[in-house]
């Protein structure tokens, strides 16, 4: 399968193409589905950061779709990792169901980019929800000793069960519930986050597009946050 015009830019903008292969797949819940995967020498090629992620490219009836997943502890040495997929209706989905050991998929390393912060922050503000909870851990692992509150948006609270170094006198998880489209959310960070945040915070945001666009630009124009402690990306966008 052809990557069409998406697959050109990627190539023009030094994107590098794998083709991976299922190990293993496993029902995490109702929502949650994940694989595992040898890399087709892609991790040896590229070199690993937190909270890396690729493109997969899917057949959406002839036509090609591409969609963005973290890698979940990703092994160097070994050529494996995994990728958990969140279950709505859709391609990605409907493959990731359906999966078996042994099936291949063609992969694009192209956009990603994180490095821990030197200095380390003196606090890890991050907002998030299951199709960024991979990324989460992987920032959390990344910065060990760092204290840390995260706001996690899900209508499943037991989907941050997942989440690494949880609730304890240092991080703390906040399970706040998907309503009115990521308005209750937004409501929620805009009241608490102002008063955790200090000069050497690390923001980190990572949820729907539009959620994700409000809350940057609440944390940089509202509270002055400045651009090299802030990261913030749009994971989906909601239908």
């Amino acid at each position: 399968m052809g990557h069409g015009w998406q697959g050109v830019a990627l190539k023009l903008m030094r994107g590098k193409d794998f083709t991976i292969t299922v190990r293993s797949n496993e029902r995490v819940s109702d929502h949650l589905h994940r694989l595992t995967f040898t890399d087709g020498g892609m991790l040896g090629a590229t070199g690993t950061h937190p909270t890396m992620w690729v493109r997969l490219w899917f057949d959406d009836d002839g036509r090609p779709h591409q969609r963005a997943y973290t890698l979940v502890d990703p092994d160097p040495v070994a050529g494996t990792f995994g990728m958990e997929f969140v279950l709505h209706a859709g391609r990605a989905s409907d493959w990731a169901r359906t999966a078996r050991p042994g099936d291949t998929i063609e992969a694009t390393v192209q956009g990603t980019g994180f490095t821990v912060p030197d200095p380390l922050p003196s606090r890890l503000l991050v907002v998030g929800d299951p199709a960024s909870r991979p990324a989460i851990n992987s920032l959390l692992a990344s910065m060990p000793s760092t204290p840390a509150t995260i706001w996690f948006e899900t209508s499943d609270p037991s989907e941050a069960d997942g989440i690494a170094h949880q609730d304890t006198s240092a991080r703390r998880v906040v399970r706040v519930p998907r309503r009115d489209g990521g308005a209750h959310l937004v409501e929620t960070v805009r009241a608490s986050l102002p008063a955790r945040l200090d000069a050497g915070s690390h923001v980190w945001i990572a949820c729907d597009t539009a959620t994700t666009r409000t809350l940057a630009a609440f944390a940089r124009r509202q509270l002055g946050v400045p651009k090299e402690r802030l990261h913030a990306l749009g994971y989906w966008r909601a239908s």
